[in-house]
């Protein structure tokens, strides 16, 4: 008999040997009963790493069974098995643990690789942090962008999951638009500190690509910060 989300029977121990990421990924899960009926059940990820994953569904399997799971954007295929079933304090509900039964940074798709990817470069700002004797100005360079790669795979995050539950996602790319408006600001500060101590007759061309820019950009906000002025056609 399939056990249910909060059956008290329900135990096993699970012994994660990489960092689980929050993400949202639909699968497919089918396995075989005992007497030899194939059972498949949609279902969803919530918490992944390249070992296994969290998975909430209404049916479960029996704890030891071998599952096939097939990624539902990706439609790829991996073999799992029922290890567990565990309640996530992040992501507030108690699913099924599985465990890949060969271990895949591919299989969970863009998601969980950004998810990864982030917070390697947050465990690398935090190495250079601690005494890497690199120029302070090339550390906070780095900060930066490590700062706009993790919201920015944010944004990706959050735009997918609202596609997945059907729920509005033009205000997604606003956040986006936003995040490079503040990024910019930030590149503009740091270039206004580079001109001050360097020579821009060394970059002839990148400052007058640079300087271009600044100035088409300058046309097309003036009549928006400045309602009264006539447009700039």
């Amino acid at each position: 008999m399939a056990q249910g989300p909060h059956d008290p029977s329900a135990g096993g121990k699970e012994h994660r040997r990489s960092p689980r990421f929050e993400i949202v990924v639909p699968v497919q899960v089918s396995w075989s009963t005992p007497a030899g009926i194939k059972v498949i059940e949609p279902a969803e990820v919530v918490e992944a790493n390249q070992h296994g994953g969290l998975l909430a569904m209404r049916q479960y399997p029996p704890l030891g069974a071998e599952l096939e799971v097939t990624n539902n954007l990706s439609l790829g295929k991996a073999v799992a098995r029922a290890v567990a079933i565990r309640h996530s304090k992040e992501a507030n509900l108690t699913g099924l643990a599985i465990e890949l039964l060969e271990p895949s940074e591919q299989f969970w798709g863009i998601t969980y690789r950004l998810r990864r990817a982030s917070a390697e470069l947050k465990r690398l700002e935090e190495e250079m942090k601690g005494g890497s004797g690199v120029d302070l100005r090339v550390l906070q360079e780095f900060r930066d962008a490590v700062d706009y790669v993790r919201k920015t795979a944010w944004v990706v995050y959050e735009y997918q999951e609202r596609q997945l539950h059907q729920r509005d996602t033009a205000t997604v790319m606003p956040l986006l638009t936003s995040e490079r408006l503040r990024r910019a600001s930030q590149l503009c500060e740091a270039i206004l500190t580079d001109l001050s101590t360097l020579r821009p007759e060394r970059y002839p061309g990148e400052v007058s690509g640079f300087f271009k820019v600044v100035k088409r950009i300058q046309e097309r906000l003036e009549p928006i910060l400045s309602p009264d002025r006539p447009s700039v056609s």
